[in-house]
């Protein structure tokens, strides 16, 4: 009786635990597979997501593991830095993540322009999908996002001639049409995850039809694991393994801290802790750096099945971690069985829901300056890399903030007889200091003129400096000196 007062909720959260398991798993492997690394790097990571950041306060309901959403990024650096090193990149990430939400930084992330984030999303869902058609094809994919992109046609051309490149993509795109379709199931059928069945039946199918497609090569959890050693680093001497780390803490932060704020939409329960989920996250990443796993993140199609299925407490997370040890403890060679084409299928899919095509329609009708934003973020992580890709779209949104907040207004009563009077509101910035001069330009000078700069909430330097030569410029026609009247109440005479 003790133990069901203190869990009241244990069997909602029990029947939760199983199906956010029945998500995660195909996601964790196929994550992995897709990034480069074993199969059993996915696992731990959901492992690590699941009894330890479950465990921690911050977003009760939020479940954690690898991503999608890093992929594109753990493949780079992969092939940049070597399996070795992603250990070193995922620890320091994992500290950082730590000291900014002890510094209480948690809470700026939600300053990020959302243009910037479903920039990024989008970028890596097209790079994802590119990358996938090739290893639902079977044959290795170029290294960069153009490259990736450009072989398309090329890729397609071969498989028409090649009937194992043609089995191994029928796989695939099964597995995409029954995910796609999943939902118009009947409801019985659909307490199965879709993804689950998916690689259930091409595993399946597989060897009952004989098809010639490759599977996930097994090499055991323990062995997988890859501490990284001392000599590893340092690495951090180097401006690029520094660029990514900076890149994976960045990421990871605002897609956990973006999921949770969706998450706190789906429920009635406490509401997300941001710098305390910072925290969580930022333990988990230690421990799997610690381990040489993959970097987790808060990932919102586990915790949107993880309230859907009921959950009430963090119970439901950390016993979904307990299954996934069960399962790569005690059935590690079925891993061994799954076709990497249906994986493949698996991340299309999730890369073309990272695409936000509905927001992008809304954002060119209402915001068309956000709008662009998306486009160029992610444009720019496609053809140049992640990192860049992100620092462009964040310039580019402190650029839109600074130009937008800059509005002036010039408000001018002309009165033959009292000359002419002019007022300035807003910011007056250099951003825009030509519209300024050209509207004062225009102002008669046979007149006397008087400038009434109060209603200006901010006068920068340049501004001001380029206001006063104006009034000398004027004043020298002939006329009286232009008065310019300040919230300072100086009037200037020049």
């Amino acid at each position: 009786m003790d133990r069901v007062a203190r869990l009241p909720h244990l069997r909602q959260d029990f029947a939760a635990s199983l199906v956010v398991f029945l998500v995660a798993l195909p996601l964790c492997v196929g994550v992995a597979v897709a990034s480069g690394v074993p199969a059993e790097l996915g696992l731990i990571t959901g492992i690590v997501g699941g009894l330890v950041t479950g465990f921690m306060r911050g977003s009760s309901l939020q479940v954690s593991g690898p991503a999608a959403g890093l992929t594109v990024l753990v493949f780079e650096a992969v092939q940049s830095f070597g399996l070795p090193a992603l250990g070193v990149i995922v620890l320091t990430a994992g500290l950082l993540q730590l000291a900014m939400g002890a510094l209480r930084l948690g809470r700026w992330f939600r300053a990020i322009s959302v243009s910037v984030v479903e920039g990024m999303l989008a970028g890596i869902g097209l790079v994802l999908i590119a990358g996938q058609l090739y290893a639902a094809a079977g044959v290795e994919a170029p290294l960069s996002g153009t490259g990736k992109m450009a072989g398309i046609p090329g890729l397609l051309a071969d498989a028409v001639s090649s009937p194992a490149a043609l089995a191994s993509l029928a796989v695939g795109a099964g597995t995409i049409a029954l995910v796609a379709g999943w939902d118009r199931m009947p409801k019985r059928v659909r307490a199965v995850p879709g993804a689950l069945a998916a690689v259930v039946l091409a595993t399946l199918a597989a060897p009952a039809f004989d098809l010639p497609v490759r599977t996930v090569q097994v090499q055991g959890l323990l062995d997988a694991v890859q501490a990284p050693a001392l000599s590893e680093f340092g690495g951090l001497a180097s401006l690029a393994l520094l660029g990514t780390v900076a890149a994976f803490t960045l990421i990871a932060s605002a897609e956990s801290l973006f999921s949770a704020a969706a998450v706190d939409r789906l429920h009635d329960g406490p509401r997300t802790e941001y710098d305390k989920e910072l925290m969580a996250q930022g333990t988990g990443n230690t421990v799997c750096g610690l381990l040489g796993a993959l970097p987790m993140t808060a990932v919102i199609v586990r915790s949107s099945a993880n309230v859907r299925a009921g959950a009430r407490t963090r119970a439901s997370r950390v016993l979904h971690g307990v299954w996934l040890l069960l399962f790569a403890a005690l059935l590690p060679s079925a891993l061994g069985l799954i076709p990497l084409p249906a994986l493949a299928g698996i991340l299309i899919h999730a890369g073309w829901k990272l695409i936000p095509l509905r927001q992008l329609v809304a954002l060119w009708r209402e915001h068309r300056g956000e709008a662009l934003i998306l486009v160029v973020t992610a444009l720019a992580i496609v053809t140049v890399n992640m990192f860049e890709g992100v620092l462009t779209g964040l310039a580019l949104s402190v650029a839109k903030a600074a130009w937008d907040a800059s509005h002036i207004g010039l408000e001018v009563v002309d009165s033959n007889a009292d000359g002419v009077r002019a007022r300035l509101s807003g910011n007056a910035t250099f951003l825009r200091l030509p519209k300024i001069l050209d509207s004062l330009e225009s102002l008669p000078t046979d007149r006397p003129i008087a400038l009434d700069l109060s209603g200006l909430h901010h006068l920068d330097h340049a501004c001001r400096t380029a206001l006063e030569s104006w009034a000398e410029r004027h004043s020298s026609s002939g006329t009286e000196p232009v008065q310019l009247t300040r919230t300072d109440e100086m009037t200037s005479a020049p």
